[in-house]
């Protein structure tokens, strides 16, 4: 694939062998970061027409793919015509490259001709300077709070956003966007403003959504090889390109007939509760499966924590946990996201 004249990288303008040479110099290094970084270069600058990528489970089991270089090289194209990017433009990569948002960051600067900084993928940082684009997970946004306002435009995704931090942002912050997307997609496909939990996600120019069988959300990309992509999130559509997430497929809980929405439950409870916490489905002799809050808390904030759950949700008797588990420490994933599945399993140790 070309590299645009234009694209520099920390302050470093490279001709195509420079950039070889550079590439393979950092695969070589100790340093696991700059090994990601030397490798995909590599790998970009090959002439092998795809590169390999690996899912999450947003949309099945996670497993290999091999997307095309111009699939990638569109999808830059596209985030560039919708946040007004352009050749010289300055742009931080703060995410790692070995997952598909810090790749495709990548990706944008090599063929739109950006002027990208890389740092350290850590959630505290020092910004020195203004910036045109960045993309950050939640608790880069939250550490880096003041320091927002040093970018012209801010992709927010990878992991849902806590509720106080979404209200923070979103009435001081309006260059702050909610991504949504996947590796199958190439990162985001879909946008809304922060503030608003229950607003629904609009649609990218040229994407589509619809539902299969099961109400899942179905993509339409014409770049992307695998369209449609086929979710496991469960969506209502809104109309105008525009769904609203319900929760995914893997965690709806069957409680005696009855279908739950965990995740729906957790933005309703968000802003009243001062732990971590999640819902979930343990088992249960009558009910088949029974609603379960899981909170990384003491035990003795049981009692206050059944008692917030009873008082926001009490509008639906099926809303209301059956038990309030509290465990020390909550799983996660290597990307950061909460390991629903890890954690569940701890609590039921418990």
């Amino acid at each position: 694939m070309l590299v645009h004249a234009s694209f520099r990288l920390n302050g470093r303008a490279f001709k195509r062998n420079a950039l070889d040479l550079a590439a393979q110099q950092w695969a070589d290094s100790a340093d696991e970061d700059q090994q990601a970084l030397g490798y995909f270069l590599i790998n970009w600058l090959s002439e092998y027409e795809y590169i390999a990528l690996h899912t999450s489970g947003s949309t099945g089991k996670p497993k290999e793919i091999h997307m095309p270089k111009t699939a990638m090289y569109t999808s830059a194209v596209r985030t560039a015509t919708f946040f007004n990017l352009s050749a010289g433009d300055s742009a931080l990569l703060c995410l790692p490259i070995r997952y598909i948002a810090g790749k495709m960051m990548l990706v944008r600067a090599l063929v739109l001709g950006l002027n990208l900084d890389i740092k350290p993928p850590k959630t505290k940082l020092h910004i020195e300077k203004n910036y045109s684009f960045t993309a950050l997970i939640p608790s880069q946004a939250n550490a880096l709070f003041d320091s927002l306002g040093k970018f012209k435009t801010v992709l927010i995704g990878g992991a849902p956003i806590p509720s106080e931090l979404r209200k923070r942002i979103g009435k001081t912050y309006s260059h702050c966007v909610e991504t949504y997307g996947m590796t199958e997609t190439l990162t985001h496909v879909a946008a809304r403003t922060i503030l608003d939990a229950d607003k629904p996600f609009k649609a990218m120019p040229g994407i589509g959504f619809s539902t299969d069988e099961n109400g899942c959300l179905v993509i339409e990309a014409p770049y992307l090889p695998l369209s449609p992509v086929v979710t496991q999130d469960l969506v209502s559509l809104e109309g105008n390109g525009n769904f609203k997430l319900l929760g995914r497929r893997d965690w709806v809980i069957n409680s005696g007939g009855i279908k739950i929405f965990p995740e729906t439950l957790e933005v309703i409870l968000a802003p009243y509760m001062k732990f971590p916490f999640f819902f979930t489905a343990m088992p249960d002799a009558e009910l088949g499966e029974k609603l379960v809050l899981l909170a990384e808390a003491p035990a003795s904030k049981k009692g206050t924590i059944m008692t917030i759950a009873r008082q926001h949700l009490g509008k639906n008797k099926y809303h209301i946990p059956k038990a309030v588990v509290c465990i020390t420490n909550f799983k996660f994933t290597s990307t950061g996201k909460l390991d629903r599945i890890a954690s569940q399993k701890v609590a039921m140790g418990t």
